[in-house]
């Protein structure tokens, strides 16, 4: 079982950046390819990125691409989110969770991850 906690949500101007951590218990930490997805009011969650679990593939959802970075530290058990050039549109709480183990490449569904954080709230003011 994998337990996850999101922090380094807040409010930014746009074009501004924020830095989300996801801290995760448990030993196999390592062995969860992980994403970022992110629900914005009266939307469906949508995904963000996900990283697989040696940190060398990554996956984007187009609209952040060129602006946000997904990045991991297996011996910090945690995964990061940097997100640059904030617009008013990305402007949702942001959740990471933990894909399923064994899947073959990163998802964007999110129903093949099977562990989720809390969320954090990011706003980002025009």
């Amino acid at each position: 079982q994998v337990q996850l906690v999101e922090s380094g949500g807040g409010l930014v101007q746009a074009g501004g950046s924020l830095r989300l951590s996801c801290a995760a218990s448990g030993r196999t930490f390592s062995s969860y390819p992980m994403g970022w997805f992110r629900r914005a009011p009266g939307k469906e969650r949508e995904f963000v990125a996900a990283i697989s679990w040696s940190g060398g593939s990554t996956v984007y959802k187009e609209s952040v691409k060129g602006r946000f970075t997904i990045s991991r530290d297996n011996a910090k058990n945690t995964v990061y989110l940097q997100m640059n050039r904030l617009k008013p549109e990305d402007t949702a709480v942001y959740s990471c969770a933990a894909e399923r183990p064994g899947i073959p490449y990163l998802s964007a569904n999110a129903g093949l991850y099977d562990y989720w954080g809390q969320g954090t709230q990011v706003t980002v003011s025009s």
